[in-house]
């Protein structure tokens, strides 16, 4: 990608999320004081000075852990520090010059990238701290630069000095043409699996602990199909057992990556089947009005299949997510990698779906047609007249009716008219969108 990409590295709990933050405009990373609440890379845009930057915010740093999630955040930061062209790297004047933090300058060194030293947590007013000249003794090219990320103070200089160690500006692409994906489900359902298979790298923190991925993470990627951003986010549970504030901000960080993409996958276990919660993830989904992919993971560990097994899933996830029969379903192995190839032909067909544009003059003639069919209904003496049909937007596809009496116009009889317009045009994997309007002369008559 053309636009430069900015790490945000450093040990644990100096406030590289708040910092992260406050350079995006928006709360996209989770900010608690508790060592190790970013696990994963998180990426968002800022502009500055008319240059627009990708930041990445990443877990912190312990050079010396046996925690397995520790380890794969320091490897996650490591591979931040590779995609970078710019890293900043925060350290806290609270705490002052600690070990760690000369380890993780040593690491940033041999990484041979430039490298601009943040001192956080500089909220005093006027002269910096006398603490904060020890942190030249691990300063790279240039001074350190005193900032408050909780404030806002420093950020500034903060960002002249990013911009004056970058390269060249290059504006050769873009990532509006991405299209944005998000991988939803409940926790454990493989969701950073398949991204990592997609990837073919570690690419997101995977293990068998629910509740590893914390944010919704955007990994871009490109191949023969197309552009896109897969958004992996945080499992979503039952409410009743969502017991810490930690997660309760994932939860919310979720539903907020399905509002942000163009395509959801919902990800179901087929070892376990579809469960209550898969039916609320779906509908989160569906409620916003998303292209969706039901994608049955896991499907290599179900066992004594047979050529019935999978018409017999089918038809419970259709039993169970009746209200969402437009979503294809695929049957993928986020392990072996059984079917994920497909996913991306899906991928593209939903979202074209999601976007089509029909005619005001093709959908009189269907709206025609089907009044011809079946006659709209009537109430004591008094018959619903349809005038006119019209798409007013897309993503989801929406659709006005123009009627002489909008309580005539039964949900029974609305559902006919989104079957006609499946029928007619397709619209496979996008939810429609019927508002029913009434003007006209309002004439009763039979």
């Amino acid at each position: 990608m053309s636009k430069p990409i900015v790490a945000i590295i450093g040990r644990p709990n100096v406030g590289k999320s708040t910092l992260f933050n406050r350079l995006i405009g928006e709360r996209r990373a989770i900010v608690e004081d508790t060592p190790g609440i970013t696990r994963d890379r998180i990426y968002g845009t800022t502009e500055w000075r008319g240059r627009e930057l990708i930041v990445i915010d990443t877990g912190g740093i312990e050079p010396k852990t046996d925690d397995e999630i520790r380890q794969k955040m320091r490897y996650q930061a490591e591979v931040a520090i590779n995609t970078a062209d710019v890293i900043i790297f925060m350290v806290d004047i609270r705490a002052g010059l600690v070990a760690d933090d000369r380890e993780i300058a040593n690491i940033l060194r041999r990484s041979g990238k430039p490298v601009i030293l943040c001192v956080n947590k500089a909220d005093r007013i006027g002269d910096v701290d006398t603490g904060f000249y020890e942190f030249f003794e691990i300063a790279f090219d240039g001074d350190p630069i005193p900032v408050s990320s909780l404030h806002g103070t420093g950020s500034g200089d903060l960002l002249d000095a990013v911009l004056e160690k970058l390269p060249e500006e290059d504006d050769s692409s873009d990532t509006d043409d991405y299209i944005k994906v998000a991988v939803i489900g409940k926790p454990n359902a493989g969701k950073s699996s398949l991204i990592n298979k997609i990837l073919g790298e570690e690419r997101l923190i995977v293990s068998s602990i629910a509740g590893t991925t914390r944010d919704a993470v955007d990994t871009f990627f490109e191949n023969q199909y197309g552009k896109y951003c897969f958004i992996d986010t945080a499992g979503i549970r039952r409410k009743s057992k969502i017991d810490d504030k930690i997660e309760k901000y994932s939860v919310l960080r979720a539903e907020a990556a399905v509002l942000r993409a163009d395509v959801c996958i919902v990800m179901i276990d087929a070892t376990v089947g579809i469960t209550e919660q898969d039916e609320k993830v779906a509908g989160i989904a569906h409620d916003a009005g998303k292209a969706c992919i039901i994608a049955v993971n896991k499907w290599d560990a179900v066992p004594d299949k047979d050529n019935s097994t999978v018409g017999e899933y089918t038809k419970k996830i259709e039993a169970a997510l009746s209200y969402m029969k437009y979503a294809p379903i695929t049957f993928i192995s986020a392990l072996t990698g059984q079917r994920v190839g497909g996913l991306f032909e899906l991928i593209n067909s939903v979202f074209e779906e999601a976007n089509k544009r029909i005619t005001t003059g093709m959908l009189n003639d269907l709206l025609f047609e089907a009044t011809a069919r079946v006659e709209p209904p009537s109430d004591k003496g008094r018959r619903l007249k349809i005038y006119y049909m019209t798409q007013t937007s897309v993503a989801p596809p929406t659709f006005v009716i123009f009627c002489n009496r909008a309580e005539l116009f039964h949900f029974s009889y609305q559902r006919y008219i989104e079957n006609c317009l499946r029928d007619t045009f397709g619209f496979k994997g996008t939810p429609i969108k019927i508002i029913v309007r009434q003007r006209g002369d309002n004439d009763d008559s039979i």
